[in-house]
């Protein structure tokens, strides 16, 4: 018997022939995308000596690639919906390129910060298009392992991003770190074009034009909000200003969309259980990572002495057992067998072992660490595709550009908000335990401050136990995150089987 109308909206396409190399042409160029958010840290020395660049304009080279990205994520996911995700693929990769060209030929900050901005609107179509691309080529029995590639290649980019550009820095200046983007983005535009299909949501949708600006506007104004928090203080008025402004105009946001018949983004997804809960493990899983890695560097460098690359280069094995365990296919097999709920809530129980392990044994020595460090990864491995292919299923395949745009959206919010909230336990760990007359402004300055060995000892001790405290809430924050997510999806699970049977019997 024929499917109904609304059936066919969530029948999975059929795969494409050419679907593997598909998947590796636009890994690669979400690789570069990702480098790109953490590359530029490196070199902050060279563009201080060679651009003349203050600390304010640094701060605007590494930040204006990700307020513009992570503000028209939710934009260009719908504009890909709407126009075709091949065409918007193209165009960010032609945006990144350029941006890329003009960043590494840059002969002043101004230039830089642009050319950064520009990047930032290329990388926002890319992030949205590559995982939409994804589900349109590949059906229900591969999604989930297609989706691990995916995220393992997220995870990669996150971590790897200050090697590739401390390797560069070496051998090149620091131009070198942006223009190595411009092969990668000429192979992938070739690549684009001749084997990705285009894909679109059929209905023509009219364009939601305030919708786009109020979600960009107020992404861009919380993310700012949490990026400045640890320089300005949560209580500056910078700070209070634009987070006040971001929740306002994020808040219109959703009145808006629940007003129009064309939304950008259904409000109504949100009253999906599956929806609900795919999101709220999607935000704690970057909540953790992103809070984690924030804490592991200083830990790294101010209690256990190691130089930058040391403590980059002792991050590695965190992306290293995401990558091994995503490209054999672990979670991909274990999805189907123990179901979307169980296979997050083991994955978000590891996620926070790895941050316990780490707060309780990763104190006095590098080997508690590397423990915690590879058993996050490994819950990493299993929860963050299964959460993606979450999301993605309880969207419509012709929303698919929405669903990866809300998916790239959890994660900045999240990485944001695990820096924020931990970053804050920390500080207010310290500032309790370190000598009133040092003062605790930061570690640095407190060691700075201190008259004697006892003493700097006591503010490294005071330090160390604000981060094994941040740790441990990341830790319960997470957990609970992960069972609250597995309950949810649960009961969705259970409220979707009734259906499922009547609509067997009533075929």
């Amino acid at each position: 018997m024929t499917a109904t109308a609304a059936e066919q909206n969530h029948l999975s396409p059929p795969s494409h022939p050419q679907r593997w190399l598909i998947l590796g042409v636009i890994c690669l160029a979400q690789l570069t995308v990702l480098l790109d958010n953490t590359v530029l840290n490196v070199a902050i020395p060279s563009l201080t000596r060679e651009l003349d660049a203050s600390t304010a304009d640094v701060q605007w080279m590494i930040n204006a690639y990700s307020l513009v990205q992570s503000g028209l994520l939710l934009t260009a996911g719908s504009s890909a919906d709407r126009y075709g995700r091949k065409k918007m693929l193209v165009a960010g990769l032609a945006l990144f390129g350029i941006g890329s060209l003009v960043a590494g030929l840059a002969q002043t900050s101004v230039q830089l910060i642009a050319a950064r901005a520009g990047m930032g609107i290329g990388g926002a179509l890319l992030m949205t298009t590559t995982l939409a691309v994804v589900v349109q080529i590949f059906d229900d029995t591969e999604r989930v392992k297609a989706i691990g590639v995916w995220s393992t290649v997220s995870s990669l980019g996150f971590a790897v991003g200050p090697l590739v550009g401390g390797v560069m820095l070496d051998h090149f200046w620091w131009g070198a770190i942006f223009l190595i983007n411009i092969p990668v983005a000429v192979v992938g535009l070739a690549a684009v074009i001749r084997l990705v299909p285009e894909s679109r949501n059929p209905r023509g949708e009219r364009p939601d034009l305030l919708g786009a600006l109020l979600s960009t506007i107020g992404m861009a104004s919380v993310v700012y909000a949490i990026i400045s928090g640890p320089e300005h203080g949560w209580t500056s008025g910078l700070v209070l200003l634009t987070a006040f402004t971001g929740i306002c105009v994020l808040t219109g946001f959703v009145l808006w969309e629940l007003h129009i018949p064309y939304p950008m983004l259904d409000m109504h997804f949100f009253r999906n259980q599956k929806f609900i809960g795919a999101v709220a493990g999607a935000i704690l899983v970057a909540f953790g990572m992103g809070g984690s890695l924030f804490l592991l560097t200083q830990q790294l460098q101010f209690v256990l002495g190691y130089e930058p690359l040391e403590a980059g280069l002792r991050t590695a094995p965190l992306a290293l057992s995401v990558v091994a365990l995503n490209l054999t296919g672990l979670g991909a097999r274990l999805v189907p067998k123990l179901g979307t709920p169980v296979t997050i809530a083991a994955g978000m129980s590891l996620l926070a072992a790895g941050l316990a392990a780490i707060a309780l044994l990763g104190g006095n020595g590098y080997g508690g660490m590397l423990l915690g460090l590879v058993v996050m990864g490994a819950g990493i491995a299993l929860a963050m595709p299964a959460m993606a292919n979450a999301i993605m299923s309880a969207i419509p395949p012709e929303k698919a550009g929405v669903g990866a745009g809300v998916n790239g959206t959890l994660a900045e919010f999240g990485n944001g908000l695990g820096v924020a909230v931990l970053g804050a336990v920390l500080n207010s760990r310290f500032a309790a335990l370190v000598p009133a007359a040092v003062g605790a402004a930061s570690l640095p300055a407190a060691l700075a401050a201190a008259t004697g060995d006892g003493e700097r000892q006591r503010i490294t001790d005071a330090f160390a136990s604000g981060l094994e405290t941040s740790q441990l809430v990341g830790a319960v924050a997470v957990l609970a995150g992960g069972l609250l997510a597995a309950v949810l999806l649960r009961r969705a699970e259970r409220a979707e089987s009734p259906q499922a049977d009547s609509a067997a019997a009533a075929a």
